[in-house]
């Protein structure tokens, strides 16, 4: 329960998560439910076939274009962090 209460006090804030397996986890928390945290993470800034980028040379990627939402279990998670 307290996984639940620490992601929804993150709400809408961009966090990194560290899971129980060592794994990092960076995005913004969108939605928390009692078993799951919605992660949406990063867009990778893909350039089209023909080449063009209509989002201009970021290739990093930036939330929205690309980004994806990511599905934790509240049981794996071993820390929050506001970034």
């Amino acid at each position: 329960m307290e996984a639940y209460y620490n992601c929804l006090q993150c709400k809408n804030k961009r966090v990194r998560i560290l899971t129980n397996d060592g794994k990092r986890h960076e995005g913004v928390i969108v939605d928390v439910d009692r078993n799951n945290v919605y992660l949406k993470t990063k867009g990778n800034g893909r350039v089209t076939t023909s080449g063009y980028n209509p989002y201009g040379n970021y290739y990093g990627g930036f939330y929205g274009y690309g980004s994806e939402i990511l599905t934790l279990s509240l049981f794996t998670l071993l820390a929050i962090a506001l970034i």
